[in-house]
C-alpha cells in the first residue's frame, strides 16, 4: 500500500482525498499557490509545498513543479483529483517516468479518450452505441456543410478536443451553419489549440446520463451504476443524482454493459466515467442512448455514487494504484436508496451568475437535517414529505477563508441520501435553504428553487430544464419577510423599547430600526412570537450581529445605533455600510430633507450595487460618504434625524 501521497489539486477535492488517505494511514502532502497559502487543504495535510504564483497556469498547471514537490517530500504517489492536470496524458507519463505512482488510468487510456472523434470511432468498434453524426478527417467547409445537411437540422457542432461546454454550437437551420462553424472553430482554437470539429444529431429531449466504472491491473472492470446529470446551465452541471429517475432494470443493464465495453476497449484502470446522451422524448430506452465521451478521472459528482453503493471511490483508487484488485465483484455492488448533490457556488444569479469573491465573514452549512417536514405542491396537490436521511458536505473552505478570483468559485457540494428520490430531494432542498454565506453571494436560493420545482420533482427533466424554467426560478435574492425581522428584533430589545406601544392588558411590544444587508427596515416584536421560527429560518448571533438564513438567502442584521451608542432606539437613523465597498453615488447633501425609502447613496460591493435608503422621514444631519470613496463594513455613512410629528 502507498505510504505517502501528494495531492496535485486544491479546494474541496484536495480535502476529500486527504480525508480518505488519513483514514488509510497514508501521509498527505498538499501543494499551494500564493492565493492558497492559508487554504483549508493546506491546513489539513501533513505537509505542504509552495508551487508558485496565484494563477493556475503558473502553479497548479505546471507539472514540473508538482513532480519536484513530490520528489522533495518523498511522496510515493500523486493523486490529480479532477480538473487541472487530471486528464493530461503527458503529465501522467512524466509522473511515472519519475518513478512516482500515478493514481489514475494509464496515459495511453487518457490519450485514447482525449479526442472526441477518435474516441467515438473506438467506441463504435467496441460495440458501444454512438450518436449519429460525422467524425471524418476531412475538415473542409464544403464537406462539413454537406454532412450537416445529410444529418438534418438541428445539428450540433462540437470541438473534438472540447469540454465544459466550450467549442459547441447548435445549428437550427442550414443558412446558419457557416456562421456557427466559424464561431465554433475560432473558440476551439483559442481554448484547446485545435479547431477540428465533429457533427452530431441534435437530440430534442436530451438527458445526460453517465456510468461510473472502475478497472484494475488484473483485468477486472466493474460498474457502480448510473448518475443523472441533466440539470445543467451552459453545459455545466448544477444538480446530479443517482440512480437516474425512470431507469428500468433492462435499460440499466444495457447501459452499464456498454460502459464496461468502453472501459475494456482502452484497458482501463482506476476510476472513470462513461457519459451518454439519452433521447428521453419517449422515456429512457436502450436504443435511444448514445456514447458522448469518457472522463478518465474521478468526477465532481462521485459522492452520489458512493452514497448509494457504500463504496469509497478514493480508497479504491489508492488500492488499485498500489496494485491491488478491485475490492468487490460486480454482483456484490448494489443500489441502496437515492442520493442527490447540488453544487453551491460563489456566484450571483441576479447578475448573470457572475462569480462573487471575498472573505467568508459568516459561513455555516448544516451537517444534519433538522426535524421538520417539507411540503411540496405538485399538480395542484399538496404533500408532506419527511426526510430522514444522511447529510454530506464536501467543502474546501471554512468561515474566515477567502473565495479567490483565480479558481473555480465552488464553495461546497451539498449531498443528501434517503431511501427514496422524493425524500432525497426534500432533504437537499432544506439543506440548500439553510446554507448561510455572507457577504459573498451564493446560488443557494437558486438551487432550492430548482429542487422544489414540480417538474423536477416529477422527473420531467432534460438538459434544457434551467433555461426553459428560467422565469420560475429564483434569480433575485429573497427580501426578508417581516416575521424574520420581528424574530431577529427580539435580541435587540432594550427595556426602554419594550414599553413602546404599551397598552393595558397587552403584551409589551417594541418598534426597532434594523439594518439588514444595508437596507434600513423596521421591525415589530413581542417577546413570544406566535410562529415556530425554527421551521423557516436559522439564526446565529455573532457579537452584536445576527445572521438569519431563509430559503437560501443570508441576512446580516444589526440594530441601528444612536449618537451615544448606549442603547437601541426606534428612531435611529444611522446608515451603516453593510460590507466593504466603494461609494458610487451620493444622492443627498447634509441638511437635506428626506422621506422614508428615499435613496441616499449607492455602494458597490461584491460586484453588486446596494442602494441605501432612509428609514423614515427626516433630515440628513451627518454625511460621511463621498463618491469614489472606499468604505469598510459598519462605517457610518450618514445619519438621519427623524422629523418631529
Amino acid at each position: 500500500m502507498i505510504k505517502s501521497l501528494l495531492i496535485a489539486n486544491r479546494g474541496e477535492i484536495a480535502c476529500r482525498i486527504i480525508r480518505t488517505a488519513r483514514e488509510m494511514g497514508i501521509r498527505t502532502i498538499a501543494v499551494y499557490s500564493d492565493a492558497d497559502a492559508k487554504a483549508l487543504h493546506v491546513r489539513q495535510a501533513d505537509e505542504a509545498v509552495h508551487i508558485g504564483p496565484s494563477p493556475a497556469a503558473e502553479s497548479y498547471l505546471v507539472g514540473e513543479k508538482i513532480i519536484a514537490a513530490a520528489q522533495e517530500t518523498g511522496a510515493e504517489a500523486i493523486h490529480p483529483g479532477y480538473g487541472f492536470l487530471s486528464e493530461n496524458a503527458d503529465f501522467a507519463a512524466a509522473v511515472q517516468a519519475a518513478g512516482i505512482v500515478w493514481v489514475g488510468p494509464h496515459p495511453d487510456s487518457i490519450r485514447a479518450m482525449g479526442l472526441k472523434d477518435a474516441a467515438k470511432k473506438l467506441m463504435a468498434d467496441a460495440g458501444v452505441p454512438v450518436t449519429p453524426g460525422y467524425l471524418g478527417a476531412d475538415q473542409s467547409v464544403e464537406r462539413l456543410k454537406s454532412e450537416a445537411d445529410a444529418i438534418g437540422y438541428p445539428v450540433l457542432i462540437k470541438a473534438v478536443a472540447g469540454g465544459g461546454g466550450k467549442g459547441m454550437r447548435k445549428v437550427d437551420a442550414a443558412q446558419q451553419f457557416l456562421e456557427m462553424l466559424e464561431s465554433c472553430k475560432r473558440e476551439a482554437k483559442a481554448s484547446f489549440g485545435n479547431d477540428h470539429v465533429l457533427l452530431e444529431k441534435w437530440i430534442t429531449s436530451p438527458r445526460h446520463i453517465e456510468v461510473q466504472i472502475f478497472g484494475d491491473s488484473h483485468g477486472n472492470v466493474v460498474h457502480l451504476f448510473e448518475r443523472d446529470c441533466s440539470l445543467q446551465r451552459r453545459h455545466q452541471k448544477v444538480i446530479e443524482e443517482a440512480p437516474a429517475p425512470g431507469m428500468d432494470e433492462a435499460t440499466r443493464s444495457d447501459l452499464c454493459g456498454a460502459a464496461i465495453r468502453a472501459a475494456k476497449a482502452v484497458n482501463y484502470e482506476g476510476a472513470g466515467t462513461v457519459e451518454f446522451i439519452a433521447d428521453a422524448s419517449e422515456g429512457l430506452r436502450a436504443d435511444r442512448i448514445w456514447f458522448m465521451e469518457m472522463n478518465t478521472r474521478l468526477q465532481v459528482e462521485h459522492p452520489v455514487t458512493e452514497e448509494i453503493t457504500g463504496v469509497d471511490l478514493v480508497e479504491w483508487q489508492l488500492r488499485v494504484a498500489s496494485g491491488e484488485a478491485i475490492p468487490l465483484q460486480q454482483d456484490e455492488i448494489r443500489i441502496d436508496g437515492h442520493a442527490i448533490e447540488a453544487r453551491l457556488y460563489a456566484e450571483d444569479p441576479a447578475k448573470g451568475f457572475l462569480p462573487s469573491t471575498g472573505t467568508l465573514e459568516f459561513f455555516s452549512l448544516p451537517r444534519t437535517a433538522r426535524p421538520t417536514r417539507w411540503q411540496h405542491s405538485s399538480n395542484g396537490e399538496a404533500r408532506e414529505l419527511g426526510f430522514d436521511g444522511k447529510v454530506r458536505i464536501e467543502t474546501g473552505v471554512e468561515q474566515g477563508d477567502t473565495i479567490s478570483p483565480f479558481y473555480d468559485p465552488m464553495i461546497a457540494k451539498l449531498i443528501f441520501r434517503a431511501d427514496t428520490r422524493e425524500d432525497a430531494i426534500a432533504g437537499l432542498a432544506k439543506i440548500c435553504s439553510d446554507s448561510a454565506v455572507w457577504p459573498v453571494k451564493s446560488n443557494a436560493a437558486f438551487l432550492h428553487s430548482l429542487l422544489v420545482n414540480p417538474d423536477f420533482f416529477e422527473a420531467r427533466l432534460d438538459t434544457g430544464f434551467i433555461s426553459s424554467h428560467e422565469e420560475e426560478l429564483a434569480l433575485e435574492a429573497y427580501e426578508p419577510p417581516q416575521w424574520l425581522l420581528d424574530t431577529a428584533a427580539i435580541r435587540f430589545i432594550s427595556p426602554r423599547n419594550a414599553l413602546s406601544g404599551f397598552r393595558l392588558n397587552a403584551a409589551p411590544k417594541a418598534v426597532i430600526g434594523l439594518s439588514v444587508n444595508g437596507m434600513a427596515l423596521m421591525a415589530h416584536s413581542s417577546p413570544e412570537p406566535s410562529y415556530d421560527k425554527q421551521q423557516y429560518s436559522l439564526y446565529s448571533e455573532v457579537g452584536e450581529q445576527i445572521f438569519a438564513t431563509n430559503i437560501g438567502t443570508t441576512y446580516r442584521i444589526v440594530p441601528a445605533r444612536t449618537d451615544g451608542g448606549a442603547h437601541t432606539s426606534a428612531h435611529d437613523g444611522d446608515i451603516l455600510s453593510p460590507m466593504p465597498g466603494k461609494v458610487i453615488a451620493v444622492d443627498v447633501a447634509q441638511g437635506d430633507k428626506v422621506t422614508a425609502g428615499q435613496r441616499l447613496l449607492v455602494l458597490e460591493a461584491m460586484k453588486m450595487e446596494h442602494a441605501l435608503t432612509a428609514p423614515f422621514d427626516g433630515t440628513v444631519t451627518e454625511l460621511n460618504a463621498s463618491e469614489g470613496a472606499q468604505v469598510q463594513v459598519e462605517a457610518l455613512l450618514a445619519r438621519i434625524e427623524q422629523s418631529e410629528d
